[in-house]
């Protein structure tokens, strides 16, 4: 039993030294703590290496000049969804000083969401002609490459 009032005297003066410490209180019973700054949502740019995704694709793939016409409307297809990426993360509310509200969270997630099914759509259409005319070389390698997205099967 003699144990038990250090330990409940310790655990008393260890919150209140963590109140005055930890900016709750201070001598002059100000706030210790500073004011804190509004989180910011940093993004990076949709579609800011489009250019650099592209020239990749086309050097690991090794597309022909035969092959060109049909890797030109898959470069199209990822600049337009780059573009369409790039409009909305702009549009976005909460770029400012104020954070968006939960539904205006929830409308951005389901128009990112239509967003991205319609781009893969887009990239399809346009990557199917460029896969048929690939040698078995350049569709084992286009495999490996579209096979994966960030690390998922």
């Amino acid at each position: 039993m003699m144990l038990r009032k250090p330990l409940f005297a310790g655990a008393v003066l260890g919150a209140v030294g963590l109140a005055v410490s930890g900016g709750l209180v201070t001598s002059l019973g100000q706030s210790a703590a500073p004011p804190r700054p509004p989180v910011q949502h940093r993004f990076h740019a949709p579609g800011q290496h489009v250019e650099g995704r592209i020239a990749f694709l086309k050097a690991e793939l090794k597309i022909t000049d035969a092959q060109q016409p049909q890797f030109d409307k898959v470069a199209a297809a990822m600049r337009d969804n780059a573009a369409a990426m790039r409009q909305v993360f702009e549009s976005m509310p909460g770029s400012g000083d104020t954070p968006p509200k939960a539904v205006q969270r929830l409308e951005m997630r389901a128009k990112l969401a239509t967003l991205r099914a319609q781009a893969s759509q887009r990239t399809l259409d346009a990557f199917k002609p460029l896969y048929d005319s690939l040698s078995d070389e350049q569709k084992k390698t286009a495999d490996e490459l579209l096979g994966h997205h960030h690390g998922q099967r």
